[in-house]
C-alpha cells in the first residue's frame, strides 16, 4: 500500500503544452480552475440578473447579501472615493471567494495555495495602487514615507523604515493567503490519509477511525469558514491599503 504524499494535492499538473519563444504558457490545472472560477462567477451573477424579482429568490438573496458586504468594505475603509475602484473590489472578492471554495471540493485544485498566483495577484493590485496615488498626488506621494514634524536627524532612518514596511505589505497580502489555504488543505489531507489507514487496520483501531473522522468534518467546517474569511481578509487589506494612498494616511 502507498500512502500518497499530503503535498500531492497542490502539484501543477500540464493539460496542454504551449511554448512561446521558450516560454513556458501551458495550459494547466491551475488554468483550468481559473477558468472555471470566471465561467462559475459570470453563471451565477448572470442568472440572478435575468431571474430578478421583487420578491428575490434565495440566489438573488446572496447575492445581494455579497454585494452590500463589499460595498461596505469599500464605504468604512475608502468613504466615497471607493466608489470608482468597488467593480475591481467586488470582482476581486467574488474571484478569491471561488477559487478558496473551489478548492475544497474532493479531488479539485486550490489555486490560492500557490505563492505565485497569491504573490502575482497582490504585485499587480500592488503596483495598480501606486500608480493610482503617483497620478492623484504627483510628487506629494512619497511624503507618505514621511510623517510631519520629524525631527531632521532621524529623518533618513524613518524613510528607510517606512518604505520597506511600505514593500513589505506585498508579501503579506500574499503570504497570508497562501499560508492560511496550504496549511488548511495539508492538515485535511493528513487526517483523511490517517483515517484510511484506521480503516484498512484490523480489530478496534479499525473501529476507531469514527474519531479521527469526526475531527475531519469539524475541521473542514472551519476550512470552509478560512476560505470565505481569507476572500474576505485579502480584499479589506486592499481597501485600506487603497484608502492609504489616495488620503496619505
Amino acid at each position: 500500500m502507498t500512502i500518497n504524499s499530503p503535498l500531492e494535492q497542490f502539484e501543477i499538473i500540464t493539460i496542454l503544452p504551449l511554448y512561446f519563444f521558450k516560454i513556458n504558457i501551458s495550459f494547466t490545472n491551475a488554468s483550468l480552475l481559473m477558468c472555471f472560477v470566471i465561467l462559475l462567477s459570470l453563471f451565477w451573477i448572470s442568472l440572478i440578473l435575468f431571474n430578478t424579482n421583487y420578491l428575490p429568490n434565495n440566489w438573488q438573496l446572496l447575492l445581494e447579501e455579497f454585494y452590500l458586504l463589499t460595498i461596505n468594505l469599500v464605504e468604512e475603509n475608502i468613504n466615497f472615493k471607493g466608489e470608482l475602484y468597488f467593480p475591481f473590489i467586488f470582482t476581486l472578492h467574488l474571484f478569491l471567494l471561488f477559487s478558496n471554495l473551489l478548492g475544497m471540493i474532493p479531488y479539485s485544485f486550490t489555486i490560492t495555495s500557490h505563492i505565485s498566483i497569491t504573490f502575482s495577484l497582490a504585485l499587480i493590485i500592488f503596483i495598480s495602487i501606486n500608480i493610482i496615488g503617483i497620478q492623484k498626488h504627483k510628487l506629494n506621494f512619497f511624503s507618505l514615507f514621511l510623517p510631519r514634524n520629524v525631527p531632521l536627524i532621524i529623518v533618513p532612518l524613518l524613510i528607510s523604515i517606512e518604505f520597506l514596511s511600505y514593500l513589505i505589505k506585498v508579501f503579506t497580502l500574499a503570504i497570508r493567503l497562501f499560508a492560511n489555504m496550504t496549511s488548511g488543505h495539508t492538515l485535511l489531507k493528513i487526517i483523511a490519509g490517517f483515517i484510511w489507514t484506521m480503516l484498512l487496520s484490523e480489530g478496534l483501531v479499525s473501529f476507531l477511525h469514527i474519531i479521527p473522522l469526526f475531527l475531519l468534518i469539524v475541521l473542514i467546517g472551519l476550512e470552509l469558514s478560512i476560505a470565505i474569511l481569507q476572500a474576505y481578509v485579502f480584499t479589506l487589506l486592499t481597501c485600506i491599503y487603497l484608502n492609504d494612498v489616495l488620503n496619505l494616511h
